[in-house]
């Protein structure tokens, strides 16, 4: 058991779970408060993917972090335009803008299926030289999160943040407020999609390599990791719930590369990180099933304790 869980598996699945929290992160704006399905999830992290590779391989690694923010805003903004203006459901104008992702994609990559970064500058590469050890990695990940989930919490503090959140909550209220949430969904896709953007973004500098197909299945592990955060910290403030889905994505990973060390085939991979995100996904229903259960056999059994007490106050007084 001890050699499961080494200090590189946990230093690996922290490193790949922050990098991946930003997409849970950028889940929880459009899917828990906004309350929108933004199935274009995979093809924006692809998108951010290629923006910031191409941005590196010209030998900006830092400005290469912020294109891919503005790739990912361009993308949010498209998919709010296909919802807001052209009535579009959630569901299809996500459908509509990944598809279309795919071909912008491959055309931001050279109209190549993978771009390598091995030889060129990226802020890993410039955090060794500066901090060095064998941690730099994980610091960098983890400075770029932190500040993320900071600036998240207190951007969702603001009006703008909450006049999103009531759009979310209940977007008839908002509209006889006076406010536009046609608006406000807009903003708020553009805020999540650029989240998506760069953490496709750092991907591509962690492994010095961007593939057409990086994003595929994206959205699915990203709801997965925000169930768990949920799961385990449940309602509180935005910063604890934004600390929950980060912590969501760590322990997704650390499952996934528990698996791996597990020895568990390449060609099963897939198949394991379907079921552990349907047994994250169906987790809540479960606990729910098994508090309303417990109640039921408590309830049924104090139930017979006083019909037993009863039938032996009545035998006493016969």
């Amino acid at each position: 058991m001890s050699s499961i869980f080494t200090l590189s598996i946990v230093q690996s699945a922290l490193e790949l779970g922050f990098i991946y929290s930003l997409v849970a992160l950028a889940l929880f704006i459009s899917f828990t408060i906004l309350n929108i399905a933004d199935l274009s999830t995979d093809g924006c992290f692809t998108l951010g993917c290629a923006v910031g590779a191409m941005v590196t391989l010209a030998g900006h690694p830092v400005l290469a972090l912020f294109a891919a923010m503005g790739a990912g805003v361009c993308s949010g903004f498209i998919t709010a335009f296909l919802q807001t203006r052209m009535g579009i459901e959630s569901i299809l104008a996500g459908i509509i803008v990944n598809t279309g992702l795919y071909t912008i994609n491959i055309a931001v990559m050279g109209f190549a299926s993978n771009v390598n970064l091995f030889g060129c500058d990226t802020i890993f590469s410039l955090a060794k030289e500066t901090i060095g050890g064998s941690f730099y990695k994980i610091i960098v990940v983890a400075i770029v999160v932190a500040a993320v989930a900071l600036i998240l919490s207190w951007f969702l503090g603001t009006r703008l943040g909450l006049s999103i959140r009531a759009t979310g909550d209940n977007p008839d209220m908002v509209k006889a407020s006076s406010i536009n949430p046609g608006f406000m969904i807009t903003v708020g896709l553009c805020v999540a999609n650029s989240l998506t953007g760069l953490s496709g973004a750092l991907l591509a500098q962690y492994q010095k390599s961007c593939d057409i197909n990086l994003g595929t299945g994206m959205v699915t592990i990203a709801l997965a990791s925000l169930i768990i955060g949920e799961s385990i910290i449940g309602k509180g403030s935005i910063l604890k719930r934004v600390c929950g889905v980060v912590l969501g994505s760590c322990l997704y990973r650390f499952l996934v590369a528990v698996a791996l060390r597990l020895n568990v085939p390449a060609e099963c991979l897939k198949l394991v990180s379907a079921i552990i995100v349907a047994v994250a996904i169906a987790f809540p229903y479960l606990k729910k099933r098994a508090a309303f259960s417990r109640q039921k056999s408590i309830a049924i059994r104090k139930r017979k304790e006083d019909s037993y007490a009863a039938a032996e106050t009545h035998r006493k007084d016969i």
